[in-house]
């Protein structure tokens, strides 16, 4: 169904998944992967504070009062866009493109997880291409970030993979406990060298106005 709030509309098709924008029905659907667990076992891979380390239900009200939150907080200056990750039409997690100061310096992160039944099977790496794509095919953005606790190995590989450099070190808490971030950042025009062609976008032209690139 086509939805009045425009980034709701938003779509990324690759040839392994679809990125839609994570309205109320998709959310309700993506419920019962929360619930179940997300975060299953160590090394802990969020950074505090978030809803995955909690228990039911203060887990999904947490979770999806975030998001709502989140879809409310909108400037030029700093936006969210909440994607489902569907693979045949199911839910199997979630990706985030974040900007901060988006009209002044082009720049986003991302964020993601997926069901832990769904890893392993190269899901991670396809959805990180897909809202690449979007931001620098789609919202021309000039570089990306992503981070991740240094014994996320598999968060560093796709990072790598896709082109990311490492971009220095920081610390960050997990269940309170201190532990070493990695920082990484894709270029542009690395990027462009690896530009994927079956990757397609739909619903992004109407979505501009809401993120102050009218």
């Amino acid at each position: 169904m086509a939805h009045t709030y425009p980034p709701l509309n938003v779509e990324v098709r690759t040839p392994g998944l679809t990125l839609a924008g994570a309205s109320d029905e998709l959310l309700e659907r993506l419920v019962p992967l929360v619930r179940a667990g997300i975060a299953d076992a160590e090394p802990w891979p969020f950074d505090d504070p978030i809803s995955f380390y909690a228990d039911n239900p203060e887990r999904e009200w947490r979770w999806l009062r975030g998001i709502w939150a989140g879809r409310a907080r909108v400037s030029p200056d700093s936006w969210r866009l909440y994607f489902a990750v569907l693979v045949d039409g199911e839910p199997v997690g979630m990706q985030d493109l974040i900007g901060t100061n988006f009209t002044r310096f082009g720049t986003v992160s991302t964020f993601s997880w997926l069901a832990p039944g769904s890893r392993g099977q190269g899901l991670g790496k396809e959805m990180r291409a897909a809202i690449l794509h979007l931001a620098f095919a789609g919202l021309g953005a000039r570089e990306a970030g992503s981070d991740a606790f240094t014994d996320n190995k598999a968060s560093s590989r796709i990072s790598q993979t896709l082109g990311y450099e490492p971009n220095g070190t920081d610390w960050d808490t997990r269940r309170g406990e201190p532990a070493r971030i990695q920082q990484w950042r894709l270029t542009r025009e690395v990027w462009e060298r690896n530009r994927r062609d079956d990757i397609e976008l739909t619903g992004v032209e109407e979505c501009l106005p809401v993120l102050g690139m009218d």
